[in-house]
């Protein structure tokens, strides 16, 4: 099978040989352009967004990471406008990354979208399966979160430092824990009346 195939037979669910050469030279194409995109920190904003273009198969106006940024292929992880990642952030996007505009990642937050077998056996041989994560609009993930293959983390809400993600969490929700779990839903109670000032 070719990458395309590949590529294809991953977003489908289904188990695949993750030790082909085409997926090792994917890989090897992703950690070149994360290292050139992590290279231009400080440059022109216009130059660091082409170079994202580059890794990711779509970044919305304002997409930003900090570095250092690693992810598995690039081309399956798709951004919002005005995503933010602080430092030292990692998507492995084998099944697929899909985040809404207006998210904000804390330091050291990754994203496991593949899983490798159980059996030993199947293991040791490259056999892998993936499931999307999606995030909605106005999400923040607070530094040091994992969030595991499957997941849909809803609009609106919080995952509290730390935190590893394992089963969905509804919108407007804060989540912290190990696993996360939701202690409550963000209201218009927590509204402190901040405007900001003009600059």
């Amino acid at each position: 099978m070719d990458l395309e195939q590949q590529r294809r037979l991953i977003l489908s669910g289904q188990v695949y040989n993750d030790l082909t050469p085409e997926l090792d030279a994917a890989r090897q194409a992703a950690i070149e352009a994360t290292n050139a995109y992590n290279a231009s920190y400080g440059r022109p904003a216009a130059e660091r967004a082409a170079l994202l273009a580059q890794v990711v198969g779509h970044a919305g106006a304002g997409s930003f990471f900090e570095p250092v940024f690693r992810c598995e292929f690039g081309y399956n992880i798709h951004l919002g406008d005005n995503f933010y990642a602080n430092f030292d952030c990692v998507l492995l996007d084998g099944g697929g990354i899909t985040i809404g505009d207006n998210v904000l990642f804390g330091p050291r937050v990754g994203i496991y979208t593949t899983n490798h077998a159980v059996d030993p056996h199947e293991r040791a041989q490259g056999a892998c399966y993936a499931r999307p994560v999606t995030i909605g609009d106005n999400v923040w993930v607070g530094g040091g979160v994992t969030i595991t293959q499957g997941v849909t983390i809803g609009a609106n809400s919080i995952i509290g430092a730390g935190a590893v993600v394992t089963r969905s969490i509804p919108a407007d929700t804060i989540a912290v824990g190990v696993p996360a779990r939701p202690i409550r839903t963000i209201t218009r109670a927590d509204r402190t009346g901040y405007r900001p000032q003009a600059r």
